[in-house]
């Protein structure tokens, strides 16, 4: 028989380390809805920010995208400077170096 604390340890750590995963699959849902128009970026953005269980280096680089997203959401048109299709692009190529990263054994 094994030793109660040891299961509930472990099952811990199984629910912990399936939070960032969980959140990067809600973020990229919402990625999905802002890429379709059908989420505005200063939703995304709060959406954003609130995901907490990702690890540091990836929190840094989507606040950095973030920021300029939200930037970008002032100007009505593309510029050179703030094209959001661009950030569009990044924060999906993001999403995918993140979900690579976390989903590794």
């Amino acid at each position: 028989m094994r030793d109660p604390a040891e299961i509930i340890r472990r099952m811990s750590n199984a629910v912990l380390a399936a939070l960032p995963v969980h959140q990067l699959h809600a973020l990229d849902t919402s990625l999905l809805a802002l890429q379709h128009g059908d989420l505005l970026a200063c939703a995304f953005s709060s959406e954003a920010r609130a995901q907490t269980a990702l690890p540091p280096r990836y929190t840094t680089v989507l606040h950095d995208l973030l920021d300029r997203l939200e930037s970008s959401a002032l100007f009505s048109e593309e510029s050179s400077s703030f094209s959001q299709q661009d950030l569009l692009d990044s924060l999906r190529m993001w999403m995918d170096k993140a979900r690579g990263a976390l989903e590794q054994p």
